[in-house]
């Protein structure tokens, strides 16, 4: 007897917008009638964390939890923390200080955004606005990245292969990528005006804070650019990529059944 519940997992803020964005795209979703649903954080929001979602669905009678990390990149290191304490791996690729998670019910891990088309047009749609001369202008993407060698590895090849997907989606000249970690973004957007280009700006970050609204805008100061800082979120797209996820991840439990 199989009862599949869905456990959605996110980073977490103390900043009450950055919860609300991840709450009403997940409200908007729309899931298997009837399918316990519990969205979960990794950190700042107590009383919500993993392990009380974990409770409550298990509560509900649920055997089998259809994860869902709600994360930017698989070269997140919190990916790698999650996913050894759920089980699903058995020991993390960096030391981390998340304990293993109380859990009786089967896990089926889904993955980050990573490169997906979903997210394309959502960050195609976050600065088309801003956009002139398409032919003359190049969107560079912004992502947090990583100091670590193999998850630093795992960020590149996301964040390039969705570089191309914006590309064909918005007709600008070029698309391109620049890490803050690491800091790849002067670099890159100085590049790309020497050779007469207008730089449009697109953070894959889920939801405003601390990197849209400070540090972004510090490291492009001096620099020729067109940014309004504008996270993924709110936008109706990830409410359909939420809802992609669940259904392969329903579809890879029923063959292992």
């Amino acid at each position: 007897m199989h009862k599949p519940g869905i456990l959605i997992i996110s980073h977490g803020s103390p900043e009450s917008e950055w919860m609300r964005w991840i709450d009403e795209a997940v409200e908007q979703t729309t899931f298997p009638a009837d399918m316990p649903v519990y969205s979960s954080y990794l950190d700042n929001v107590p009383g919500r964390l993993i392990q009380d979602g974990i409770d409550e669905l298990e509560r509900q009678g649920v055997t089998d939890l259809l994860v869902i990390p709600l994360f930017v990149s698989s070269g997140s290191t919190h990916i790698d923390e999650i996913s050894y304490a759920l089980g699903v791996k058995e020991a993390p690729d960096k030391e981390t200080d998340l304990e293993p998670f109380r859990i009786t019910a089967r896990v089926h891990f889904g993955y980050p955004v990573d490169d997906d088309e979903d997210i394309a047009h959502m960050l195609w749609d976050k600065v088309k606005h801003l956009s002139e001369d398409p032919t003359r202008e190049v969107v560079l993407i912004v992502g947090h990245g990583s100091i670590h060698g193999g998850f630093l590895h795992r960020w590149v090849k996301g964040i390039a292969s969705l570089s191309r997907r914006v590309g064909a989606i918005s007709g600008t000249a070029y698309a391109d990528y620049a890490l803050l970690n690491p800091d790849s973004l002067i670099l890159k957007t100085r590049k790309w005006t020497k050779r007469g280009y207008r730089v449009l700006i697109a953070p894959i970050f889920l939801s405003r804070g601390y990197f849209l609204n400070t540090v972004i805008p510090r490291r492009l100061e001096g620099l020729s650019h067109h940014y309004v800082g504008e996270a993924l979120l709110p936008h109706p797209r990830l409410s359909h990529w939420i809802q992609r996820q669940v259904d392969v991840l329903l579809e890879q439990m029923t063959v292992t059944k």
